[in-house]
């Protein structure tokens, strides 16, 4: 099986413009197709900006919505899938409950995956969304099992552990990480991939939005611990190959999930 190219769009786009940020979106795929990617990562939170405050109700919309069409006909026009996170509403009207949801659309425009938040980070989240309940969504992709969580999830190793469990080998990760946590980006997600034998997609938002302090770094970490690329502060479009042979060689090679004794474990729970 071939590696699977994977873009990883480090952009905060255009916060609060859903147009804008579609345009910004189809411009990186028009891109990353280019380059040969098969699948653009986006960060949280992409489709309307992270810091938008209370036009998060406005903003919201369901996961078969008019953001979720567009992305849709995005990815079909440049045969690539495409992970974007955004504000989902549930539920009609504005008493519905709202997510921080992350959606993976195929190359053919199908979704294939709706994930929602389950850790909310600080009082903006905790104000305006409710924690998700699903800790593992996975998909079939390009004959890999690609697993979702978003940016604070990743930070626990529980998470990433059962993602392990139920056998994801790419985990992608829309972000949003501020400034003065980047050692999340530099140390903790690597360490990640080689606790837990799979590759992280970690694609993160940039610059100075609202009052938060984004600090790009994003990056596709391998199984073996290696960070296969690594983007600086700013704007930019990475690309990294998800290689299934170096999958399986670091699995045979790292006993981590084979020497574990979950009978000790249990008060962990």
């Amino acid at each position: 099986m071939p590696p699977l190219r994977t873009a990883l769009l480090q952009s905060s786009g255009r916060p609060g413009s859903v147009a804008g940020n579609l345009a910004a979106l189809d411009e990186a795929a028009g891109r990353a197709a280019a380059a040969g990617a098969g699948l653009l990562v986006c960060p949280e939170m992409f489709l309307t900006g992270y810091a938008i405050g209370d036009a998060v109700p406005r903003l919201a919309e369901p996961a078969d919505g008019p953001g979720a069409a567009a992305v849709a006909e995005i990815a079909v026009r440049h045969g690539l899938a495409v992970l974007y996170g955004y504000p989902e509403r549930e539920g009609e009207g504005d008493g519905g409950r709202i997510f921080n949801a992350a959606q993976l659309v195929a190359a053919d425009g199908t979704r294939l995956a709706n994930y929602r938040k389950t850790h909310l980070f600080g009082c903006f989240e905790q104000e305006w969304f409710t924690p998700g309940e699903q800790p593992v969504v996975q998909a079939e992709l390009a004959g890999l099992r690609i697993g979702i969580m978003i940016c604070y999830d990743v930070e626990f190793p529980e998470n990433v552990r059962a993602h392990a469990l139920a056998g994801t080998d790419l985990l992608l990760v829309p972000t949003a990480q501020m400034h003065p946590f980047q050692f999340v980006a530099e140390s903790m997600v690597p360490v990640r991939a080689f606790e837990n034998q799979l590759y992280v997609a970690y694609v993160n938002r940039t610059g100075q939005e609202g009052e938060f302090e984004f600090v790009g770094l994003s990056c596709l970490a391998a199984p073996d611990g290696a960070t296969r690329v690594r983007a600086g502060r700013g704007e930019e479009l990475l690309l990294g190959e998800v290689d299934p042979e170096l999958l399986s060689a670091s699995r045979a090679a790292n006993p981590y999930l084979l020497d574990r004794r979950p009978g000790l474990y249990g008060s962990l729970g």
